[in-house]
């Protein structure tokens, strides 16, 4: 153990000091500790909470794994401190058992400050209060600050010492105390009552910062940077390449001193993407120099169990069985935990897991490759006496050197073997680990493309995409290369450019249309499904029309198949790999052909096609047969049925995988709620969506969570909510070419306006996307914004929005006559009779409400009922209009319309049926009429815009507005935005 004493006068910072990045609340917790007191007599510090015992405390600890910066948030701590000494004390794990030996080492930095210790400074342990009387005597009265980095590795008396100085501490006395600690430890006893802060990984923005900032210092410090990655950038991303940034982030997992270890490593050709990333990205150096010291010290003994618990780690992210390590390091199995296990594992639920995930990497990576192999053949051992083939293989695999085709063989073979119990993840690393010990480069890059297709299915999408990475040799054959381009057009599918995941799978279908089929028809399909998410319905056909090309072979082969035993390369076939053989042709031909009528607008064909998929999903078990059921029941217009099959997926997502499908599943399944109203619970699935997506690398499935959730958001009043979401989408979706992403989200957007009241806002975000082609919005999605612009273009009341309103409501009976939307009918008559005469609209404002009942659904109900109550209002048929706005009021809260429900709430004050909101203030003395023109004044609007927001004459607004400004008092419409924006933030809904 080292101490340190610093005596500083000078200003605490210092050019060039490292910014920490993500770390506000600590460093705010930092200057609480160190703000001046009543500490000392000096003059010139502030006595101003002198006065208040216990003021931010003269303690804090910092606790976190390793890399995480406690010692970087120390060391800012000792260079912040200019009001006196301080002293600083370094632990260190080889002095552990030296007892006091913590004590001595800062009694000995003490002893360096300028007037020593005092002689009447108790020795070592002579009391329990000897520490205390050490700080308070050394201090004299002046501040100090009393730094240990890593108190954990204190012996337990100086440890003791150190907790009941700390707790004794007057809040107003001149000793201030930082300690850190390993995460573990700081619930320890000797600890106890002491104020902690735990840190946690930092946030990607976080991390985003810290590596352009880590970058720029490492290329400014290089003579090699080449001249276009600097010259003129001083933003973010002035260095670092996009893909190399993804891939550094990912790896640092938010460390930040990962992340500046890894940056040191790579060259600046490396950080500009100009040269490939050298693998392991985080290799023996890096994680030594990140995290050895926290492993030095060790036993011999507790190092081999660390060792043990690392290698069984590789086949077991989530934990090392217990009882398997026992056997394989021949400890006493009775349960308890070994008397040498070192304080960086816990024992939980029969499972050995490391307190971080860095120094498991740490331990396995920087043990000696002997050491290394020695555990692999342990654990090896137990597992074959276990029965567990394929892990034991694994192990094997792992304990030999260079080529060993005949381990590759087995190995490989056990990966491929659906009797093996394993899941895709390990079926994944086997065959990585099977392609590494192969000689035979076309049957390395095999083992390589069947690696990257099991972790792509075990969602591990970063792995998936390294791994094909060696398999793009054109002498290889053209099934290998077809599997891997299948492999690079869903990860682009699922997070990058739809064109591009687009081009690459119909490159796939067409090298997998002769040797494997069923996967060809299916790089068909998912071609399909990129051209769709793009809103190309011509290249959707294109697709469509290739992949049926080889629907007819896959049948035949699958035929074939069934009849046949002996199968070639039958050590690359996993249970999932067959499946496209044998049981998809049928169902995936069915989808194939309803999907293409339907974009030939031939409904006759396409629909007992379609119906044929929705029944395959009440035989079906697999997330992905049962997603085109899904999909085809929407088609259809069978929402609930689409929703009942998206909670099918769902589960069997969940039980029997891909784990991949999962984000998928809850896709539908929110969307489908969203379309029966459910909005409630398209949220929260939309939001478990959202962070499977993101868990799994699914960038362009979590736009489309993101769009669900505005337009969940849409319907209440939560406006931040429905900006925070929608931007989201569009940010991914504009960059990936995603138009049913952004039209969804723009929908949201345009719905919101809406309900607030803002027609004109509403149809100038709507017009775009009900209008075809190329600039508007989604061939599939713009049906179902048609009503609410309809709506939008009415309320505005101008004769051009209204022709134009009239054109759709003509294209949408077209949708509504085809029967694929249960709502459209209903909305229908609502469009019509927006657009009507008057001595129409009532009749088809009648229609509309029975052909409501017949569809249910609460939302789009009360829609129409406020409409209607609004047009019986205007025309002074008062009990009709109230009874309208009530039920709609009903039915809107109960589905939690809120921003809808204020709507009818408004309506009816306005009818005279309901009093003003309470606690309104100074605008209780506003009649309806009155607080609707004061709002709408209030966000800008002109006497003529508000005449026709709210289809009165601009003379009834001149004539309110003055009584508004009589009654408030004011003489401006400044002063009155004023009083309303005052009145909002006091809780005040003004309608």
């Amino acid at each position: 153990m080292t101490g340190r004493t610093k005596v500083r006068q000078s200003p605490p910072q210092r050019p060039g000091a490292p910014v920490l990045h993500g770390r506000g609340a600590e460093l705010a917790a930092l200057k609480a500790l160190m703000a001046p007191t009543a500490l000392s007599d000096r003059p010139g510090l502030d006595r101003s909470r002198a006065d208040r015992p216990g003021a931010d405390g003269p303690v804090l600890v910092l606790s976190g794994d390793p890399g995480l910066g406690r010692s970087a948030l120390l060391e800012h701590a000792a260079r912040s401190f200019d009001a006196g000494p301080v002293l600083r004390v370094r632990a260190s794990r080889a002095e552990s058992g030296v007892a006091l030996g913590g004590a001595h080492a800062l009694r000995c930095a003490a002893a360096g400050l300028p007037g020593g210790v005092p002689a009447d400074v108790p020795g070592l342990g002579a009391a329990p209060s000897w520490m205390l009387h050490l700080l308070t005597t050394v201090a004299a009265g002046a501040p100090l600050l009393v730094c240990v980095d890593d108190v954990h590795l204190w012996d337990t008396p100086s440890r003791a010492a150190l907790g009941f100085a700390a707790r004794r501490l007057h809040p107003a006395g001149p000793v201030r105390l930082l300690l850190t600690v390993a995460r573990q430890h700081a619930a320890d006893p000797d600890l106890a009552a002491l104020p902690v802060r735990t840190l946690a990984p930092l946030s990607p923005s976080a991390a985003d910062a810290l590596l352009d900032d880590t970058a720029r210092g490492h290329a400014a410090g290089s003579h090699a940077v080449p001249s276009h990655v600097t010259r003129g950038h001083t933003g973010s991303g002035a260095v670092v390449d996009p893909a190399v940034r993804e891939e550094l982030l990912e790896e640092a997992q938010g460390n930040p001193a990962l992340l500046c270890a890894l940056v040191a490593r790579l060259s600046p050709a490396h950080l500009s993407g100009e040269q490939r990333l050298p693998r392991p990205l985080a290799d023996a150096e890096t994680l030594r120099d990140v995290a050895g010291a926290h492993l030095a010290g060790l036993s011999a003994e507790a190092g081999d169990l660390l060792l043990l618990v690392a290698a069984a780690h590789e086949h077991d992210p989530e934990g090392a069985d217990a009882e398997l390590i026992r056997r394989a390091a021949a400890l006493p199995s009775d349960g308890r935990r070994p008397a040498a296990t070192p304080d960086l594992l816990v024992l939980s639920d029969g499972r050995f897991r490391f307190t971080s995930p860095l120094l498991c990497r740490a331990v396995h990576v920087c043990a000696p490759p002997e050491r290394r192999r020695a555990a692999h053949r342990a654990l090896a051992s137990v597992l074959e006496a276990q029965g567990h083939e394929l892990l034991a293989l694994l192990h094997r695999a792992w304990s030999v050197t260079g080529h060993d085709p005949p381990t590759a063989d087995r190995l490989a073979a056990a990966a491929g073997d659906p009797s093996v119990t394993a899941s895709r993840g390990q079926r994944s690393t086997a065959y990585a680990r099977a392609a590494e010990l192969t000689a035979d480069a076309r049957e390395r890059a095999e083992r390589l493309t069947a690696a990257a297709e099991q972790a792509l299915l075990a969602g591990r999408a970063r792995t998936a995409r390294r791994l094909t990475e060696c398999t793009g040799d054109s002498a290889l054959p053209a099934v290998v290369r077809g599997r891997a381009a299948r492999v690079r057009g869903i990860l682009a599918l699922r997070d990058g450019p739809a064109t591009d995941a687009g081009e690459a799978l119909l490159l796939a279908r067409s090298l997998l249309a002769a040797d494997d089929p069923g996967h060809a028809l299916l790089a068909g399909l998912a071609a399909a499904e990129a051209a769709w998410a793009t809103g190309d319905d011509a290249a959707c056909l294109h697709a469509l029309n290739a992949a049926d090309r080889t629907a007819a072979t896959a049948t035949t082969t699958a035929a074939a198949d069934h009849k046949t035993a002996d199968h070639k390369a039958a050590d690359h076939k996993t249970a999932d790999h067959k499946t496209a053989d044998h049981e998809v042709a049928g169902p995936a031909r069915d989808y194939l052909n309803g999907m293409r009528a339907m974009l030939e607008r031939d409904p006759g064909r396409a629909i007992p096609w379609l119906r044929r998929v929705v029944a395959h999903a009440w035989d079906e078990d697999g997330p992905e047969r049962l997603l085109w059921s899904g999909a085809a029941a929407l088609l259809l217009g069978d929402v609930p049925t689409a929703r009942r099959i998206g909670a099918r997926t769902l589960a069997a997502a969940r039980s029997r995988g891909p784990e991949s499908s999962v984000p998928r599943a809850l896709e539908l399944l929110a969307y489908a709620e969203l379309r029966t109203g459910q909005h409630a619970l398209a949220r929260a699935h939309a939001e478990e969506g959202l962070r499977t997506a993101h868990l799994y690398g699914q960038g362009n499935v979590a736009a489309h969570h993101h769009a669900v959730l505005a337009l969940a958001a849409s319907i209440a009043d939560e406006p931040a909510r429905v900006a925070h979401h929608a931007d989201a989408a569009l940010d991914t979706a504009r960059r990936h070419g995603l138009r049913q992403a952004a039209t969804l989200a723009e929908w949201a957007s345009g719905r919101a306006e809406l309900g607030r009241g803002r027609p004109f806002e509403a149809a100038a975000r709507l017009g775009p996307l009900v209008r075809p082609g190329p600039d508007g919005g989604h061939f599939a999605v713009r049906m179902l914004v048609m009503p609410c612009y309809v709506e939008a273009a009415a309320l505005t009341g101008r004769r051009e929005l209204l022709d134009e309103a009239r054109a759709v409501v003509g294209e949408f009976a077209l949708w509504a006559h085809f029967g694929a939307d249960v709502q459209a009918p209903a909305q229908l008559a609502r469009c019509r009779a927006l657009v009507a005469d008057a001595d129409r609209a009532d009749a088809l404002y009648e229609d509309a409400l029975t052909l409501h009942e017949r569809a249910g659904g609460d939302f789009e109900q009360a829609r129409t009922r406020l409409l209607y109550g609004k047009w019986l209002r205007r025309r002074r048929r008062l009990q009709e209009a109230r009874t309208c706005l009530r039920a709609a009021l009903v039915a809107f809260e109960r589905c939690g319309a809120r921003i809808w429900a204020d709507q009818a709430q408004a309506e009816l004050r306005a009818n005279g049926a309901a009093p003003s909101a309470p606690g309104a203030g100074a605008l209780d003395g506003l009649t309806p009429q009155q607080l609707r023109i004061a709002r709408c004044v209030a966000e800008g609007a002109t006497n003529r815009e508000v005449a026709l927001r709210l289809a009165v004459s601009t003379r009834t607004v001149d004539y309110h507005l003055r009584k508004v400004f009589a009654v408030l008092g004011v003489r401006s419409r400044v002063e009155l935005s004023r009083r309303v924006e005052q009145a909002e933030q006091h809780g005040t809904r003004v309608r």
